[in-house]
């Protein structure tokens, strides 16, 4: 595999980042403070950053998208570790999905 090329081990890593954090003083880690809010902030801020990839994305901005695309994934991944998801249930969720087109995939989610 080359670098850059996309696998789950970079995000894998950066989770068992994350979670190592949970404990730390939030004076001193992100991370610590982020879980020391709560999951209301940790889910705010993953809001605040997928409106900035957004915006520099529809801005034309390629490097501003690749930016705020790795805030985006740290904050999804901290939320991740605030809700006690782990990253191999989603890799097999996503997995799961392989070959369903995702009309098919979205129609059989909806509940009566």
């Amino acid at each position: 595999m080359t670098p850059g090329s996309p696998n789950g081990s970079v995000l894998d890593s950066l989770y068992a980042i994350i979670e190592s954090r949970r404990g730390a003083d939030p004076e001193t880690s992100h991370t610590a403070k982020l879980f020391h809010r709560g999951l209301d902030k940790v889910a705010q801020k993953l809001g605040e950053e997928a409106v900035e990839t957004v915006i520099e994305a529809t801005r034309g901005r390629k490097e501003g998208v690749v930016n705020e695309s790795a805030d985006l994934l740290y904050h999804l991944l901290v939320l991740w570790a605030a809700s006690d998801v782990k990253p191999a249930e989603v890799w097999a969720a996503l997995e799961g999905r392989k070959g369903i087109s995702g009309i098919a995939e979205k129609a059989s989610r909806k509940q009566d």
